[in-house]
């Protein structure tokens, strides 16, 4: 990653995030955005730094249009990879005049996000969290408009069309790309 390494990327978000749960969200986005960047040919890397450092100024500038704008100068001045810096910008709808979902890596970051955050938030009601979660108990938690309200279900299922695949089946990778990492994100079953 240009201008930053994983452990840099992980030390500049820790210093701008103190939220155990926000950490989570970006860590799980992070992996499920190496996953997609195995699966599309994109730079695992690349894409897994855009997944981790996402959302990493939300504490501090969390209104529109500061929230993704003051982390953008911030990954500048740090020299983070344009790419990325753009992919971050992207996933925020007041920026999507700029920065629109037209490169794959801005698509799969719209895509994963607000649904690994769902994935999150369901698994941590399951006595299993994410063992045996499959797309069914995810579409049917998306039924219920009081679960997770805060969660857009449209740009769920608008990601799911960006990458050209079915929900399941972005469902399905979102879920597989959380479980490699469920002992960080406290979803280890009871």
């Amino acid at each position: 990653m240009k201008g930053m390494n994983r452990d840099q990327a992980w030390q500049l978000l820790c210093e701008y995030v103190q939220s155990d749960a926000l950490r989570k969200h970006m860590l799980a986005v992070e992996a499920a955005m190496r996953h997609y960047a195995g699966l599309m040919g994109g730079d695992v890397e690349q894409w897994g730094a855009t997944g981790l450092l996402h959302d990493f100024d939300y504490e501090r500038w969390p209104d529109p249009p500061e929230h993704t704008r003051e982390g953008a100068k911030i990954l500048r001045e740090h020299g983070v990879d344009e790419e990325i810096v753009g992919a971050m910008l992207s996933h925020a709808e007041w920026n999507h005049d700029e920065y629109p979902l037209d490169r794959p890596i801005r698509k799969a970051l719209f895509a994963v996000d607000e649904l690994c955050g769902f994935i999150h938030a369901i698994a941590l009601v399951r006595p299993t969290r994410l063992e045996g979660m499959g797309p069914k108990s995810v579409k049917k938690k998306m039924k219920t408009p009081a679960f997770a309200a805060s969660v857009k279900r449209e740009d769920i299922t608008q990601g799911a069309e960006l990458l050209g695949l079915s929900l399941e089946d972005h469902i399905t990778n979102c879920i597989t790309a959380m479980h490699g990492i469920r002992a960080e994100l406290g979803l280890l079953p009871e």
